[in-house]
């Protein structure tokens, strides 16, 4: 844990205050607790004025989701940063607030963390510090105000094309409209198609938005004339200067002489920059830190496949918590790794550089470096966890087993075991053969179901990192859809390296 911090995985959430969806749900300290307790370690705050302008809210911009005030988000952060991990955490703020409320910010974040707070250093302008060296602080990264106002003024321009648009979302469409045109129009219609979950679409969203009476700004944003040189003890305070892409994705993530050490991209936008110019994003992430956060129109929570920002050394991969299925559960595979700390330090592939520039190249084809054998026994402890009508009403349940390889493309696999009828405690017996190429970025994902004639009904999961695995038979829990682990419910494996 002694690399600089841009060479480590950062278990980061999105909207990480909200308790259900993007749109009207309520903003509490509650999920906040609940992730840094997970071991979550990038947590994100919205930060907007509140109705009599003189205070600070925490919510969803432009949504109706209701707020909570900072004091409570920053006071449980305290309370509970270091509750799973004494490894850093960072706070990204999307701050909309005038000069005034920024002091206010400043003087809050100062009082509640105290000796807590990192302050950035002369010698962070060429490395980060380590997750060791920044044991039990928390660090705040956020645009500086100067460039914040910028871009907020821009923003304007393009109000009425992005109505339903949070900051993050807004600056980053606009950036990937402006350059790169030839490339754009060649992914147009392939990047509906990024997403792997399913997701709302965009026209619920832009009805809500013509509800709430079309592109809401704030008055004080709208109506007050900002300062070009805020209040010092804010800017100050900003460890881990932020940016979003201003002239093109390709341009800023060739800029060898940026100021800020962190870029915020959408899962569209990665996913577009993935297919033209992977490389610059690996070099990218060799010095800098790269935010991924989820398109806007995942109105319910739900998350992105995380393996492509993973393979092109995206540290932060921001998910929303509250949800649950395939994706937040790799995340939660990832996680487990390094004593599940919320960093993992990335694979050497992905730092190393060669004599002539030369990266890893995610789209290279590679050998099978080593193959994993899956054997599934049998397994136990429903009956214990469930009612004994919970998945069938007259007899005992229909068990059976998929497993699934997450990784890069060459890697990825599918395979099920048969169905046990009629019985509590199946025996399968059977064994999967999973060739790895990139074994550093594989999880492996246990899904048990009961079949049924109409739907099959979730029995437990578990996502394993690969790289984590040790050989031999083992035991292992199963969880629930929102990755909590079942009292008794397990699996009797093998795990075999050949």
């Amino acid at each position: 844990m002694t690399a600089p911090l841009q060479h480590y995985f950062i278990y980061t959430g999105h909207n990480s205050y909200l308790t259900g969806n993007q749109l009207s749900s309520d903003s509490s300290e509650v999920p906040i607790i609940k992730a840094l307790e997970r071991g979550v370690r990038g947590i994100e705050l919205d930060i907007w004025p509140n109705n009599s302008k003189d205070g600070i809210h925490v919510l969803h911009g432009r949504t109706l989701t209701t707020p909570v005030t900072l004091h409570k988000c920053l006071k449980s952060i305290k309370e509970h940063a270091f509750v799973k991990s004494p490894y850093p955490v960072i706070i990204t703020l999307e701050d909309h607030l005038t000069p005034t409320l920024q002091a206010k910010v400043a003087e809050m974040v100062t009082s509640t963390f105290g000796d807590m707070l990192y302050y950035p250093k002369e010698s962070d302008k060429d490395a980060l510090p380590s997750p060791d060296a920044l044991k039990h602080q928390i660090i705040l990264s956020t645009k500086p105000p100067k460039e914040y106002l910028q871009s907020k003024n821009a923003g304007k321009e393009h109000a009425s094309v992005d109505k339903d648009s949070s900051s993050d979302e807004l600056e980053d469409r606009r950036s990937n409209s402006d350059q790169d045109d030839d490339d754009d129009r060649r992914c147009s219609v392939s990047d509906r198609y990024c997403a792997n979950e399913v997701s709302t679409s965009t026209r619920p969203t832009q009805q809500l938005s013509d509800l709430l009476g079309g592109y809401y700004e704030d008055d004080d944003i709208e109506d007050e004339k900002y300062e070009h040189k805020t209040h010092l003890e804010y800017k100050h305070l900003i460890a881990i200067h932020a940016s979003k892409p201003k002239n093109g994705t390709r341009k800023a993530l060739r800029d060898e002489h940026r100021k800020a050490k962190r870029l915020s991209l959408s899962e569209q936008a990665l996913q577009r920059a993935a297919n033209l110019y992977a490389l610059d994003i690996v070099r990218f992430t060799q010095r800098y830190i790269l935010r991924v956060f989820p398109k806007g129109t995942r109105v319910t929570s739900t998350n992105f496949r995380p393996l492509t920002a993973w393979m092109h050394g995206a540290q932060m991969v921001a998910f929303n918590m509250q949800g649950y299925g395939r994706s937040l559960w790799m995340m939660h595979g990832m996680f487990r790794s390094n004593g599940a700390c919320g960093y993992v330090r990335k694979p050497d592939f992905l730092l190393k550089t060669g004599p002539n520039g030369e990266v890893f190249d995610p789209k290279a084809t590679l050998p099978v470096k080593k193959t994993l054998k899956v054997k599934v026994y049998m397994g136990d402890g429903w009956r214990l966890d469930f009612s004994q009508t919970h998945f069938d009403a007259f007899s005992p349940p229909d068990f059976y087993t998929k497993i699934y390889m997450a990784g890069v493309p060459a890697d990825v696999a599918k395979k099920r075991t048969k169905v046990i009828g009629d019985d509590w405690t199946p025996v399968w017996n059977e064994e999967f053969t999973f060739p790895l190429r990139v074994p550093e970025l594989a999880l492996l994902e246990i899904v048990v179901q009961e079949y049924d004639v109409d739907k099959d009904d979730f029995a437990g999961q578990a996502c394993l990192p690969v790289s984590e695995l040790r050989p031999g038979i083992r035991v292992v829990p199963l969880h629930n859809k929102k990755g909590e682990k079942f009292k008794s419910v397990k699996l009797l494996m093998r795990f075999l390296f050949v």
